[in-house]
């Protein structure tokens, strides 16, 4: 069972105004086949810590750990940390021109695992995949993200997971964007990729219409950097009713 544990992580930002403290002492652990979810108010650190995790360079980690299996991933350069399996879908994917779905697909895995995959799998792979979500399959010749709606870019986001197989999936506001049936699609992806790679998953959410399709296990509640109540699934119901309020004002 792999772990990624989170230690009083404190992680600043340069801003105009000078240096910024956004995240101040994060304790997380999530372990293999767990789903937590992540919620809070606008500016509080959530899409933050996805990013620290990750390895974003506007992120300067001043205090804390990030463990994966006890490693520090700090220590760890960007593409480092991806092939020790930690994947980040981001809420706003970025454009590639010139270059096609099909191969960046085939070079993130080759990149990921060291080797080429063999073609005849490979492609029955990304077909199968692509199948799941409903993709057309034109969509693999045509370049990464341009053009794409953002049901498309999301669609591709999770496309990527269930072909990269990381053991740990962060994914940042997955369901900005994604209309009802989108989401539903985006939604059965991530299920599937937990359940065939026991992938643990932290997913940052500020509404709780994805988590009618995606259960989590633990809800954990952001306020000013720090995580200021957790618990289980009951907690995003709760949220939903009450909103964030009696955090805020506390």
């Amino acid at each position: 069972m792999a772990t990624l544990e989170i230690k009083n992580l404190h992680v600043t930002v340069e801003t105009d105004q000078g240096t910024k403290e956004i995240l101040k002492g994060v304790d997380l652990t999530i372990k293999s086949g767990e789903i937590h979810a992540v919620m809070g108010p606008n500016g509080s650190g959530k899409s933050t810590l996805a990013y620290s995790i990750a390895g974003h360079p506007k992120y300067t980690v001043t205090k804390g750990e990030i463990l994966l299996d006890g490693e520090n991933v700090l220590d760890l350069s960007v593409d480092e940390r991806a092939r020790a399996g930690l994947f980040l879908a981001m809420q706003y994917p970025v454009e590639i021109p010139g270059v096609s779905v099909s191969n960046f697909l085939r070079t993130a895995k080759t990149a990921i695992t060291g080797e080429a995959p063999a073609l005849r799998t490979w492609i029955k792979d990304v077909r199968d995949a692509m199948s799941g979500l409903k993709i057309d399959s034109t969509f693999s010749e045509r370049n990464v993200n341009e053009g794409f709606s953002g049901g498309e870019k999301k669609r591709h986001e999770i496309l990527q997971l269930e072909l990269l197989k990381p053991r740990f999936a962060i994914l940042d506001e997955t369901d900005s964007g994604l209309d009802v049936d989108a989401l539903k699609i985006v939604s059965e992806g991530v299920n599937r990729a937990h359940q065939a790679n026991d992938l643990g998953v932290l997913m940052i959410t500020h509404y709780t219409r994805i988590l009618k399709y995606i259960k989590p296990d633990f809800v954990h509640v952001f306020v000013d950097g720090k995580v200021a109540e957790q618990g289980g699934a009951e907690l995003a119901d709760q949220l939903e009713a009450e909103g964030y309020d009696r955090y805020v004002k506390a």
